[in-house]
C-alpha cells in the first residue's frame, strides 16, 4: 500500500472521543508525510473499520485534527492529512532551530550526568558504515535524540512548543536523512553536540544544535520542490 497510515482496531467498546483522537494523531505521527508515495487521503469508511467504530467519532475526531492544522477537510473532495508548503517548512525549521538551541544551553546547566552518558551510548552505537544500508532505523534514532535534547532542558513548555511542530519536522527529517549524505554527517554532528553538553559549555552547545538544523534548512531551500498538497488513492 506504500506510505500509508496504519491504524490498530480499537476492540474496547470506547466512546472516549480522545482516545479516538490520539489513536488517529498517533498514526498520522508515525508517517513519513512529506514521501513521494504518501497516501494522505484519509477515508471515513475505512478507519472506522480499521478501529472497529462507528464514522461518527471519526468524524468528531477529524474535526478536531483540522482545527490544529493537521487534516484539511474539503467539502465534495474528503478528508487529507496536511502537507505545508516549501515556505511554510523552511519557518517551522527556523523555530524548531531556535528552540532545541535554547534547551541544548538549559541542557548544559540542568542535565544529569547518567543522562548525558546515555545520550552518548545511544549514538556511539551507530557507525557511519551502518546507516547506508539501514536509513529507516537510523532516521527514528535521530528523531529521538532530538527529541531526547529537547526534554534534558527540563523546561516543560519549550517541549510543549516543539511538540507543535513535531509531525511536520518528524517527516521532514525522515524525508532528507537519506538525501545527500546527510545521515553521515548526521552521526558527526550528534557526537560533537553531546561532546558540548557533556563539557557543560551552553554557547557552544547551542551553537552547534541550531547550526545543526539549519544544514537542513539550507537542504531543504535548495533540494524541494513543492510538495503536492493532496495524493489520491491510485
Amino acid at each position: 500500500m506504500g506510505n500509508a497510515l496504519k491504524l490498530q482496531p480499537i476492540t474496547d467498546s470506547f466512546s472516549l472521543k480522545d482516545h479516538i483522537y490520539e489513536v488517529l494523531k498517533d498514526g498520522i505521527t508515525a508517517m513519513n508525510i512529506y514521501a513521494d508515495d504518501a497516501d494522505l487521503r484519509l477515508d471515513e469508511r475505512r478507519l472506522a473499520e480499521q478501529m472497529n467504530i462507528s464514522r461518527t467519532p471519526i468524524r468528531e475526531a477529524l474535526a478536531r485534527l483540522e482545527q490544529e492544522g493537521l487534516v484539511s477537510i474539503l467539502p465534495r473532495r474528503g478528508v487529507f492529512i496536511t502537507r505545508k508548503s516549501v515556505a511554510e517548512i523552511l519557518e517551522m525549521i527556523v523555530a524548531w532551530a531556535a528552540l532545541e538551541s535554547m534547551a541544548a544551553r538549559l541542557a548544559t546547566e540542568r542535565a544529569a550526568k547518567a543522562d548525558l552518558a546515555s545520550l552518548r551510548a545511544l549514538a556511539a552505537s551507530f557507525s557511519s558504515d551502518w546507516v547506508v544500508g539501514h536509513i529507516d532505523e537510523y532516521s527514528q534514532h535521530n528523531i529521538a535524540f532530538h527529541q531526547r535534547i529537547l526534554e534534558l532542558s527540563g523546561c516543560g513548555l519549550l517541549v510543549g512548543m516543539a511538540g507543535g511542530l513535531f509531525v511536520h519536522m518528524r517527516a521532514i527529517r525522515a524525508r532528507t536523512m537519506g538525501e545527500d549524505d546527510r545521515a553521515r554527517r548526521s552521526i558527526v554532528d550528534h557526537m560533537h553536540i553531546i561532546e558540548a553538553l557533556e563539557a557543560r559549555d551552553g554557547d557552544l552547545a547551542s551553537r552547534l544544535v541550531r547550526e545543526h538544523t539549519m544544514n537542513l534548512h539550507a537542504h531543504v531551500e535548495r533540494h524541494w520542490v513543492e510538495p503536492n498538497r493532496e495524493r489520491r488513492r491510485a
